[in-house]
């Protein structure tokens, strides 16, 4: 049966001499893989198809769906959104491939979750239009939010009393946990300050240098490991931190 969905572009790898193999969180299925036959091709006819299925990249879809296979169709793709800076922008393609792969490591069933897709769509179109001040906290703005719809996003409870962050419960607690996996200041009250952020231009305000940065998004990395099996390590961290200063 045919359908039409969004999708966000995942993961692309290479099938025989013209085809992909892509992953796509769509708007009606959740994750999915689906196999595109022919768009790697030197074609005039169909140059450039291959262009849509980069990762980030917002499409409009018409796939074959049966929910007794793990490997789906697609028969028409086209934009839904062109970006105008995420693609050719060294910072912010930077930014998006985190993100991207941040919701690779976490997202796992083939569930549909409107609301986690427009909360992605959303955050990626945010960061095409956003300034440079923005840009720098951004992807410490995502891992916090993200966090929220898989169910272990940190309780905003920060105070002078509870000051320290407890990685492994999620919570801001009175005293020095027994385990290693925890954070003191300033880094649980800025914690506190993005958590508090509803909208992306809210981050201008929030002023970090390289370091800070650093040591939160490998805080926040070992966050989403404690509560998601398998979730190793995050490849694009040390490009992100080298390029976002």
């Amino acid at each position: 049966m045919l359908h039409e969905t969004k999708g966000i572009v995942l993961r692309v790898v290479k099938y025989g001499e013209t085809s992909v193999i892509v992953s796509i969180y769509t708007e009606l299925f959740g994750i999915q893989s689906y196999i595109v036959n022919g768009v790697r091709t030197a074609s005039k006819k169909r140059a450039g198809r291959a262009n849509h299925f980069q990762p980030a990249a917002i499409l409009e879809l018409v796939v074959y769906h049966n929910e007794l296979k793990n490997l789906q169709r697609i028969k028409e793709f086209r934009w839904n959104f062109l970006y105008r800076h995420i693609f050719f922008n060294i910072i912010k393609n930077a930014v998006a491939l985190y993100m991207v792969e941040l919701l690779q490591k976490t997202l796992k069933q083939p569930e549909s979750n409107p609301d986690l897709f427009y909360f992605i769509e959303d955050a990626f179109l945010h960061l095409d239009e956003a300034d440079e001040q923005v840009v720098g906290n951004y992807p410490l703005f995502f891992a916090l939010h993200l966090a929220t719809f898989y169910g272990f996003r940190f309780s905003d409870s920060y105070s002078s009393r509870y000051s320290w962050l407890d990685l492994q419960e999620g919570e801001f607690v009175e005293s020095q946990p027994a385990h290693p996996y925890f954070l003191t200041e300033p880094f649980t009250q800025i914690t506190s300050q993005l958590l508090k952020v509803m909208k992306p231009h809210e981050l201008k305000e929030i002023k970090l240098n390289h370091e800070t940065r650093r040591i939160l998004l490998q805080s926040y990395q070992t966050f989403y490991a404690l509560h998601i099996q398998d979730f190793g390590t995050m490849k694009t961290l040390g490009v992100l931190q080298e390029i976002i200063k």
